[in-house]
């Protein structure tokens, strides 16, 4: 079709990343944990779905479109960052706030908003979400990426030099910065070093902090972002609120930066029932977030014994998940040399046992589920890596419940 673009054809579209529980690959009797996207493991409480049923029979009226200034759930969204953030009320207004379809709407329409045009290149420090560079190749956008080190701190000299490079070869410069804090998939809120280097980086960079897992971590730069001209924080209502059905984002920054996303913002963004399911969950904050410690627990107890296995490498987490990679023994276990035809073997192995993780990064992050899905997990990951090592865990009951 000589109408398309010629670089669609390198493209792949996005699938979901749960497996059809009826598929002809899984027998329809077995359970399935979808444990890959980091959602809440605990769906709304019954209670508020019925209020929000009746709100659609009584109150919505499906023939009309939504609110498009998103006037009520901007301010509902004040009040809760600046209670959850401790900032100063006089410091977020409406102005300093835009909502989207999910945060992909808003990396999208920030990535239009700076490096369209041949403008501008972006840059990230990989492993993180993969979203960044999917939305800017295909909106023609070139991407720098750099490495971590080994605590997963961005290598800070290679992305300097990055920087320069782009700069001095009179191509598309450094635009726009995304980091994630803490980083998905590898669980590492930013430290002190990253941040006072991007704080002291040129005001013509665009500082993008995704505070995705912000309820779990309580790591935050909205202070930064709300005194800064070229900062915007991004957080979603998809984990710790438990609206992922819903595809509620919102950015917070400088009004300057909201005015130009205003004006990529599609009409209509955000259906009336999504507006909503966020307003219903924000006037029930503390009953909604009263399952983040809950899930810390499962998390520090499942991190406690994956650690303990040796055939794992894992790494402390700030967030709702877990990132791990094959140890040599791991390697040896497996009967493979390589570490990513090792991860492929387990990814492939817990699939097939029931428990679906997401194979990211150059390892494997593991969302933390209820406690009998941590259960099943741990047992399933002992399965596949104890059967010819003879290596063991104790008892997942005796651990993992409670």
């Amino acid at each position: 079709m000589a109408f398309l673009r010629s670089d669609l054809a390198q493209f792949a579209a996005y699938s979901a990343p749960h497996p059809d529980p009826h598929s002809d690959q899984q027998a329809p009797e077995k359970k399935i944990d979808g444990l890959d996207t980091n959602e809440s493991p605990i769906d709304l409480p019954p209670a508020l779905k019925a209020a929000l049923a009746q709100q659609y029979e009584q109150i919505i009226e499906a023939n009309r479109y939504p609110d498009g200034s998103h006037a009520e759930l901007k301010q509902a969204i004040a009040q809760y960052a600046i209670a959850s953030s401790n900032i100063a009320p006089e410091t977020l207004t409406l102005k300093n706030i835009t909502l989207g379809n999910g945060s992909d709407e808003l990396i999208r329409s920030l990535i239009m908003a700076t490096c369209l045009g041949g403008e501008g290149a972006i840059l990230v420090s990989d492993p993180t979400f993969s979203m960044y560079a999917i939305l800017a190749k295909t909106l023609g956008v070139p991407v720098h990426t750099v490495s971590r080190k080994e605590n997963f701190e961005v290598d800070i000299a290679q992305a300097e030099v990055a920087i320069d490079t782009a700069q001095k070869e009179g191509s598309a410069p450094v635009k726009v910065i995304f980091m994630v804090h803490p980083n998905s998939p590898t669980g590492n809120a930013l430290t002190q070093l990253e941040l006072d280097w991007l704080k002291q980086l040129s005001t013509d960079i665009l500082i993008v902090v995704d505070e995705a897992y912000f309820e779990f971590s309580g790591h935050t730069t909205l202070a930064e972002a709300l005194s800064r001209p070229n900062w915007i924080v991004t957080r979603t209502f998809s984990k710790a609120f438990r609206l992922a059905a819903h595809r509620v984002g919102y950015g917070i920054a400088h009004p300057s930066i909201i005015a130009a996303l205003e004006k990529l913002r599609l009409p209509y963004n955000l259906p009336t029932f999504s507006q909503a399911a966020a307003l219903t969950a924000l006037g029930h904050s503390e009953q909604l977030l009263e399952q983040i410690p809950t899930i810390l627990d499962e998390r520090n107890k499942l991190l406690h014994r994956l650690s303990e296995h040796d055939c794992l490498r894992v790494w402390p987490s700030d967030s709702n998940f877990i990132y791990a990679r094959l140890s040599d023994r791991g390697l040896s276990t497996l009967g493979v040399s390589e570490q990513a035809d090792g991860l492929k073997k387990v990814f492939q192995q817990l699939r097939s046992r029931g428990t679906i993780i997401r194979h990211t990064g150059g390892g494997l992050r593991i969302s933390i589920g209820t406690p009998p899905e941590n259960q099943r997990t741990l047992s399933n990951i002992q399965s596949v890596l104890s059967k010819e090592s003879n290596t063991t865990i104790e008892p997942v009951a005796a651990t993992l419940s409670h």
